[in-house]
C-alpha cells in the first residue's frame, strides 16, 4: 500500500518550481548576529539632509545584515552555516538590483475540491531578503512611532498594552473601537504607502521592492480580517512594521488631540480646593483627558470626566481622518460609543469595563475573615505547643547535665579534659535564661501576677514601722520596689497593647473609609477573558459534549501518545500565557485543568480502548510519555504548575488560533530522506505530516458568524492536505506551539495522493 502512494513536490526555480538547496557556498562564520544598535548605525551612517538613502545596496545587501536576518528567523537557536542557497550571489543580485522576487515566490492553489483564492508564499531566500528590509524599516521608524502604538514592535505586544490600559487608564467613561470592513489593501493603498515611506525614505530601489511584493501578492494586508499577528503563513513578516508606518500620520493626530485636551482641562488649582479641616468639603476633580491605543488594526479610543457629546465629536474626527486622510473603510455600524460602566468592549481578544476598585480587589467576606482568625488562633496554638516543648526539651536537658556534673565531682576531685567547655557551658545557659526571662516579660498576666504578689500586703510599706527600721534597709526595700514597678509592673506593657490595638483599628477605619471613597470616585480597568467564546471554541472543537463535559476527539486517534499529548498541551499553554493578564483568569485554568486535561484522557482511553481510570493510571493525571530512553517528560502543565501560574511575567503571547485551528497527522511513507522545512534546518531524518484545517473537517464556512468563534483566525485552505516533512525536534515543538507555520517554509509542502 505504501508503494501505491504518489508524492508530488512543489519546488522553487525561476521557471519551474525547484527547491534552492544549493550547497556551494557556504555562509563565512561570523561572531554573532548584529544587534540593533549595530544596525541603527549602519542605517544612519546613509543618513544625508534629513532623508536615508542607498538602504538595499548599503545595509540589506550588507553579509551581516543577511546573516542577522537568517538568525531571525531561523528556527533553530543557531542556524547551520549553510543556509541552502548562495549568499555571495544573494549581496550581489540585491546591491546591483537583479534579484528577481516573482522567481522566488510559489502559488498553492486550493485543492479542487474547495473553492477558494491561490496563495503566494516567499521561498526561503525572499524570506530572508524580506527579513533584512523589516529590520531596516524598524531601525528607521521604531522611535518615531507613538507611545500608544503596539503590535509589530519589541516588547509593545498584547500584553503591554493590556497593562497600560490597567495601569494608566483613570475613570474612563465613554470609549468606543474602531472596527474596518473586510478589505484588503488595493493599488491606492500601496501608493499612499510608498508616499508616507519617501518622506523618510529616498531611495527608489527600495520603494520599488516593496511595491514589488504587493505586485506579486506575497505581501498581503487585509484590514478587518481576522489572521494579522497570529501567525499564519498568509501574513509576511512586513505586515506590521508597514501598518504602523501607514497610521503613523493617523497616530500623531490622535497625539496631538490628547495633548490638546489635557492643555486646555488642566488640573485643578490647588487655592481653589477647600480644606477640610477648616470646615470645608473635600473636591473630587476629574479633568477631561483622552487615552488611546492601536494594535496593529484594532483601534480603541477613551475619553475620562467629558461628556458623551466630546466622545462623539472625537469619534467623527476618528473616522474621518481614517477614511479620507487613509482611505479606509470604517464599519460605521459597528463603530459606537458604549459606556465604560455599563457596558463591556472587546479589544485584543478579551472584555474590557471600568468597574470600582472594590471589584477588583474585593474586601475579605465574613467567612474569609473567620478561617483567617480560626487559622491564627491555630498559628497561636502551635506556636505555644513549640514553645512548651522547647522548655520541657531544655529541663530535661539541663537536668541531665547537672546529674551528670554531680556524679562526676562526687566520684571524683574534678573534670579533667584538655579542652575548657565552661564558657560554652555558661553561654548556652545565658541564652537559655535570657529567651525565658524575656518570654516571661512579654506576659501580661504572669507580670502582673508577680507584680501583686511582691507589692501587696507587705508591712515595710508602712509608714510607722519605716521609721522604727535602719535607713539602709528602707533604701533596700524603695530600689527593689522601683525595680518590680520597673520590670513587672504591666501598666506600661498592658498601654502599649492598648495603643496598638488602637491604631490597628484606626487604620482599619481609615482603610475602610478609605476604599469606600475610591469606589463612589473612582473607576479601573477590569480586563477578562471572553469565556462565551472560548467555551464556544471547546465545543466547536468537541473537548466536550453537549452537556459540556469532556469528551475523546476521534480525528487525533491517528497520532501517537505523545504526540496527542503534545498537541493538547500546546492549546493549554497558549490559553494560559495568553489569558493570564485577565481578572478571570481562574476560569481559564478551570478550562484548561478539566475540560483539556480529561478530554486528552479520554482520548487516550478511546484510542487504547480502555477505561479512563486505567489510562490514568497508565498515564497519571499530568500525562506523564516516555522517552527512547525511559524517561518520563510532561508536556502539559500539571496541576500545581497551572495554580502557581499568574501575570507576573508578561509578554506578547502567541495566539492560540494556530493551534486550534489544524492538527498534522503523521503518514507512513517509505520514500527516502528529505531535508526538514523548518527554517535552516539541516537534518534529514524526517517522517511527512498532513495537515487537515478545522474549518474543512467541521465543514464549516469560517464566514457564518453563527457557526465560527468570533475573532479566531482562519488558515488559508490552500494548505489543506498537504504533507509537512519535519523533524522529531521541530514537530514537537510545532505540536507544543513554539513554533508557528510563518516558521516553516510551507513552498516546500508535499502533496501526497
Amino acid at each position: 500500500m505504501l508503494a501505491l502512494l504518489r508524492i508530488r513536490r512543489i519546488i522553487i526555480t525561476s521557471n519551474t518550481h525547484t527547491k534552492l538547496y544549493s550547497t556551494t557556498t557556504t555562509l563565512q562564520p561570523l561572531q554573532q548576529p548584529l544587534t540593533k544598535t549595530q544596525i541603527k548605525t549602519l542605517v544612519l551612517k546613509n543618513y544625508t539632509n534629513a532623508n536615508f538613502t542607498n538602504l538595499i545596496k548599503n545595509v540589506v545587501a550588507s553579509p551581516s545584515v543577511i546573516f542577522t536576518a537568517i538568525h531571525n528567523i531561523s528556527s533553530t537557536p543557531t542556524p547551520h552555516p549553510n543556509p541552502f542557497f548562495n549568499i555571495t550571489s544573494l549581496v550581489q543580485e540585491l546591491r546591483e538590483n537583479r534579484f528577481d522576487v516573482a522567481a522566488n515566490c510559489a502559488t498553492l492553489n486550493p485543492p479542487s475540491t474547495q473553492n477558494g483564492s491561490f496563495l503566494v508564499l516567499p521561498n526561503l531566500k525572499l524570506k530572508v531578503v524580506i527579513e533584512a528590509v523589516r529590520m531596516v524599516l524598524e531601525a528607521v521608524y521604531d522611535e518615531r512611532f507613538v507611545t500608544f502604538c503596539y503590535g509589530g514592535r519589541f516588547g509593545m505586544g498584547r500584553h503591554t498594552a493590556i497593562r497600560y490600559l490597567k495601569n494608566s487608564v483613570q475613570n474612563p467613561t465613554w470609549w468606543f473601537t474602531v472596527r474596518f470592513k473586510n478589505h484588503k489593501f488595493e493599488h491606492a493603498h500601496v501608493e499612499k504607502l510608498c508616499f508616507f515611506i519617501e518622506r523618510k525614505v529616498k531611495d527608489c530601489v527600495f520603494i520599488d521592492f516593496i511595491k514589488k511584493l504587493f505586485e506579486c501578492k506575497v505581501l498581503v494586508i487585509e484590514l478587518g480580517g481576522n489572521w494579522l499577528g497570529k501567525g499564519f503563513p498568509q501574513e509576511c513578516g512586513l505586515c506590521s512594521i508597514l501598518m504602523n508606518v501607514y497610521f503613523d500620520g493617523f497616530d500623531k493626530e490622535i497625539q496631538e488631540t490628547r495633548l490638546r485636551e489635557n492643555r486646555e482641562n488642566r488640573e485643578l488649582d490647588p487655592k481653589m480646593v477647600v480644606d477640610s479641616s477648616l470646615g470645608g468639603a473635600d473636591v473630587f476633580y476629574k479633568p477631561v483627558k483622552v487615552y488611546a491605543v492601536r494594535y496593529l488594526d484594532e483601534i480603541l479610543v477613551a475619553t475620562s470626566g467629558g461628556s458623551k457629546l466630546l466622545a462623539m465629536d472625537l469619534k467623527m474626527k476618528v473616522v474621518k481622518s481614517l477614511e479620507l486622510g487613509l482611505s479606509l473603510r470604517v464599519d460605521k455600524l459597528n463603530t459606537a460609543i458604549h459606556s465604560a460602566v455599563s457596558e463591556k468592549i472587546e479589544f485584543l481578544g478579551m472584555e474590557l469595563q471600568a468597574v470600582p476598585p472594590s471589584v477588583l480587589r474585593p474586601p475579605m467576606s465574613e467567612k474569609a475573615i473567620r478561617a483567617r482568625k480560626k487559622y491564627l488562633r491555630q498559628k497561636e496554638v502551635r506556636a505555644l505547643e513549640f514553645r512548651n516543648a522547647r522548655a520541657r526539651n531544655r529541663r530535661i536537658l539541663g537536668l541531665k547535665i547537672f546529674n551528670h556534673v554531680y556524679k562526676k565531682m562526687k566520684q571524683s576531685d574534678g573534670f579533667k579534659f584538655d579542652y575548657s567547655i565552661e564558657n560554652e557551658v555558661r553561654e548556652i545557659f545565658k541564652s537559655w535564661g535570657d529567651e525565658v526571662v524575656q518570654e516571661f516579660l512579654g506576659s501580661v498576666d504572669e507580670c502582673q501576677e508577680w507584680h501583686r504578689s511582691l507589692t501587696a500586703g507587705d508591712f515595710l510599706s508602712l509608714r510607722h514601722i519605716r521609721n522604727q527600721l535602719p535607713p539602709e534597709l528602707v533604701d533596700a526595700y524603695d530600689n527593689f520596689q522601683e525595680q518590680v514597678d520597673k520590670h513587672l509592673n504591666p501598666v506600661k506593657l498592658r498601654k502599649v497593647i492598648e495603643e496598638k490595638e488602637r491604631k490597628e483599628k484606626q487604620e482599619e477605619e481609615q482603610k475602610y473609609s478609605k476604599g469606600t471613597v475610591e469606589d463612589l470616585t473612582r473607576f479601573c480597568m477590569k480586563v477578562d477573558a471572553p469565556l462565551l467564546l472560548i467555551r464556544k471554541a471547546v465545543r466547536l472543537l468537541a473537548f466536550t459534549n453537549h452537556m459540556g463535559r469532556p469528551r475523546p476527539i476521534e480525528f487525533l486517534f491517528a497520532l501517537e501518545d505523545a504526540d496527542i499529548i503534545k498537541w493538547y498541551a500546546g492549546i493549554a499553554r497558549r490559553w494560559l500565557d495568553f489569558f493570564c493578564c485577565c481578572h478571570n483568569f481562574k476560569v481559564v485554568k478551570t478550562i484548561v485543568s478539566y475540560h483539556l486535561r480529561f478530554s486528552c484522557i479520554l482520548t487516550l482511553a478511546e484510542k487504547h480502548e480502555s477505561t479512563k481510570r486505567e489510562a490514568i493510571k497508565h498515564f497519571s493525571k499530568d500525562l506523564k510519555v516516555y522517552d527512547m530512553n525511559g524517561n518520563d517528560e510532561i508536556h502539559f502543565p500539571t496541576e500545581r504548575e497551572v495554580k502557581m501560574m499568574g501575570d507576573r511575567n508578561l509578554s506578547d503571547p502567541k495566539p492560540v488560533d494556530g493551534v486550534l485551528s489544524l492538527a498534522t497527522v503523521r503518514l507512513a511513507s517509505d520514500e527516502p530522506p528529505t531535508h526538514c522545512i523548518a527554517h535552516f534546518c539541516d537534518k534529514t531524518t524526517t517522517v511527512f505530516y498532513r495537515v487537515r484545517l478545522l474549518q474543512n473537517r467541521l465543514n464549516v464556512n469560517p464566514l457564518e458568524k453563527e457557526k465560527w468563534v468570533q475573532g479566531m483566525g482562519v488558515i488559508h485552505e490552500s494548505l489543506n492536505q498537504k504533507c509537512l516533512p519535519l523533524c522529531t525536534d521541530h514537530i514537537h515543538d510545532f505540536y507544543l506551539g513554539r513554533i508557528t507555520l510563518q516558521d516553516i517554509d510551507c513552498t516546500s509542502c508535499v502533496d501526497v495522493d
